[in-house]
């Protein structure tokens, strides 16, 4: 069996409860979303797909997007809910097969995924152990294996306390903070409001910078929905559009995930992302940009 799942917090959490779970002998395979909905990933019988996309190869699928509706019956489980870890915990602790009291993994897994954190949560997340660790796992094209893989591990093993007491660990956490202080001039600088959404453009930049995403709904209270765009790859052949709800101006009735899904994405209805081309990528912007401004319900 082979885990499959995204290098996120989420997935990396999803990964600690289906080691302990099932007899994982082929290890973990990280892929992106699109990755799955553009088919370019071989997925085998036995795998086991996890915040992912379906893809009907699998063996066991777990999953919690509510642009990811399975219309028929699958093996495993689905649930609109906070975290795909937090499906696979409870679909396994029904069985007994998870003898670890994750309770308080899955709590903060799904806080981090839902985005429920209140003001001191996203301005100081160095006070808070789970968030600032989530915020170490970046996925700068996939050159951190080594470290998701060893979080896992971590998280199997240690409490949240010896976890940061790890030197890697800590080494990363101590550069997130440090991230977190210049991105706060990025984000003022390239973002400008319209209609109550703040769009916040880094294709000017030749390095995406890294930090808080949930710093913008602080620094632009305004604003009920956020829109990220940058350049996915060096070539710059596709442009990524990240959206979320404002977690403090609840004012935004657009389904991100469904209006994503109509361009190649997907997510949540207050959060999801999508990949574009770049030759197409300013005349679909424009059309989503339209839907939030509108701000209707689709």
């Amino acid at each position: 069996m082979r885990i499959v799942t995204r290098p996120d917090f989420d997935g990396i959490v999803c990964a600690v409860f289906l080691f302990e779970a099932e007899d994982i002998t082929n290890g973990i395979k990280w892929v992106e979303p699109d990755q799955i909905q553009k088919n370019s990933v071989d997925i085998r019988t036995g795998d086991i797909m996890a915040n992912l996309p379906y893809d009907s190869r699998c063996s066991l699928w777990f999953d919690h997007h509510v642009s990811n509706t399975p219309e028929t019956e699958i093996d495993g489980s689905f649930a609109i809910a906070p975290s795909a870890a937090g499906v696979i915990y409870h679909y396994y602790k029904k069985t007994g097969r998870l003898t670890k009291d994750y309770d308080e993994l899955v709590k903060n897994t799904d806080i981090i995924d839902a985005a429920d954190l209140n003001q001191d949560q996203v301005l100081h997340p160095e006070n808070y152990p789970y968030i600032l660790l989530s915020m170490t796992i970046q996925n700068k094209n996939f050159e951190d294996i080594d470290y998701w893989n060893r979080l896992i591990e971590l998280l199997k093993q240690k409490s949240i306390k010896e976890i940061h007491q790890d030197p890697e660990v800590k080494k990363r956490c101590d550069n997130v903070i440090k991230e977190n202080q210049a991105f706060e001039a990025y984000l003022k600088k390239y973002t400008r409001i319209e209609h109550q959404v703040s769009i916040t453009d880094f294709r000017p930049i030749s390095k995406d910078p890294s930090g808080n995403r949930f710093l913008t709904y602080s620094l632009f209270p305004q604003a009920m929905a956020s829109v990220k765009i940058r350049y996915k790859d060096q070539g710059k052949d596709y442009v990524s559009v990240s959206i979320g709800h404002s977690i403090f101006n609840k004012n935004c009735r657009v389904n991100v995930g469904k209006l994503l899904s109509g361009f190649g994405g997907g997510g949540h209805k207050g959060a999801g992302g999508c990949t574009l081309e770049t030759d197409k990528a300013d005349q679909c912007i424009n059309e989503i940009l339209n839907t939030l401004f509108e701000n209707r319900e689709e």
